[in-house]
């Protein structure tokens, strides 16, 4: 029987794990499978693009994954027991179980309303496809004139605000942040987001923390009323829960908790990539939520399943981080130069230049997920049984 091997999720770091396991292992001897909701690859990275109208080109996983072993199947994940081994599952046909020898957790994260009251019931997020399509038409049928106001300083919310801004320069766009705006970047880097912000318009309310949200307002924490016709919610994300409920060693916010290769503390024959793990990076700092540590953990959790089972030399490549990439609309950016650890350098790229380069990231990223080993020859190695079976039974009782 081929080992068997479950890919959860196919968001950048789910589909990259699979197609470069397919690239590294032979056919005859494992049977990888790809569990996924949708039977497309969704670039998350421009849900605040698709928000205002723009469309994005479809990238189905059918033509993605041809003639490579990859086996898609377009279900739901309901439910993991990592001591039986199985996932539980509804597809088409209804409920069903996987089986599993070697499991990649990649179920990522959505949107994090972190509590606050009316979030959940008023707010849009831009976290998912069907998010940021709701968005989308909802910002349809606002007026010139009205108020979309985006709760969040971070990446995401910088994003949407100057693209909301910069599609729609016929409505009030404001941008609430806890801190000052742009407070993490260089002065460089703060600088000119100010200028962008200031040039298209949007009312920056620095220092303002959101405890409540309603149809036509949000309020802070101080008692400040600001309009909102829309709220944007982009104050960070949450995994998903099924972790949580499972035996995994998991932190505080269901986060699995992995080593160096990306394999669960607690169960190895579990491995967690994407926002879905809990690694530790430069500085012993854990990775943030992103794609630029997605990505390179994705490629080490494969490699060290490779390696694993066919008795290779295990991946060491620890994972840094080089810059921040924002987009301040289609013809603005900035991107900010950072240390392994990601405290940001006085080195930043701006302009139109910083925009062209931030859409090379956002290709080269999708073209990344097509092209698994970027695009360098490789050689599908057989497994071998004993040897894997052995070290997997050393390494637990280490």
């Amino acid at each position: 029987m081929p080992h068997r091997i479950i890919v959860l999720g196919a968001g950048y770091t789910g589909a990259i794990a699979a197609g470069r396991l397919a690239k590294r292992l032979h056919r005859d001897d494992v049977a990888i499978t790809l569990v996924n909701a949708e039977p497309d690859f969704v670039e998350r990275v421009r849900m605040h693009q698709l928000a205002v109208g723009r469309d994005l080109k479809p990238r189905p996983f059918s033509e993605m994954f041809a003639g490579t072993g990859v086996e898609l199947k377009l279900a739901k994940v309901t439910g993991v027991d990592v001591d039986r081994k199985t996932v539980a599952v509804i597809d088409g046909n209804g409920a069903g179980e996987l089986e599993y020898d070697t499991l990649v957790y990649a179920l990522g994260s959505g949107w994090n309303a972190q509590g606050v009251p009316g979030t959940a019931e008023h707010a849009h997020e831009i976290a998912s496809r069907p998010g940021a399509l709701r968005l989308r038409e909802r910002l349809g049928r606002l007026g010139a004139g009205q108020t979309v106001t985006v709760v969040g300083g971070g990446l995401t919310g910088l994003e949407a605000a100057t693209e909301i801004a910069e599609a729609r320069p016929d409505l009030d766009v404001a941008l609430a942040v806890r801190g000052d705006l742009g407070d993490w970047l260089s002065p460089k880097g703060r600088e000119h987001l100010r200028t962008v912000v200031d040039k298209l318009g949007i009312t920056v309310h620095e220092h303002a923390d959101v405890t409540g949200v309603e149809a036509d307002r949000v309020t802070t924490a101080d008692g400040t009323a600001i309009p909102a016709a829309v709220t944007v919610w982009t104050t960070g994300f949450a995994v998903h829960p099924i972790a949580k409920a499972t035996a995994l060693e998991v932190t505080g916010t269901g986060q699995i908790v992995v080593d160096g290769t990306m394999r669960s503390v607690s169960h190895p024959d579990v491995y967690a990539v994407g926002d879905a793990a809990y690694a530790m990076g430069p500085g012993d700092k854990p990775l943030r939520m992103s794609c630029a540590s997605g990505t390179p953990a994705a490629w080490q959790a494969a490699d060290a399943i490779a390696a694993r089972l066919t008795g290779g030399k295990l991946p060491n490549t620890p994972i840094r981080y080089f810059n921040q990439c924002i987009s301040l609309g289609r013809r603005e950016g900035v991107i900010q130069f950072v240390t392994a650890d990601d405290r940001a350098v006085r080195a930043a790229l701006t302009g139109r230049l910083a925009a062209v380069y931030k859409e090379l990231v956002c290709k080269g990223a999708a073209w990344g997920v097509a092209n698994p080993t970027l695009g360098m020859p490789t050689r599908r190695r057989r497994v071998a049984r004993e040897r894997a079976t052995a070290t997997s039974a050393v390494e637990t009782l280490a």
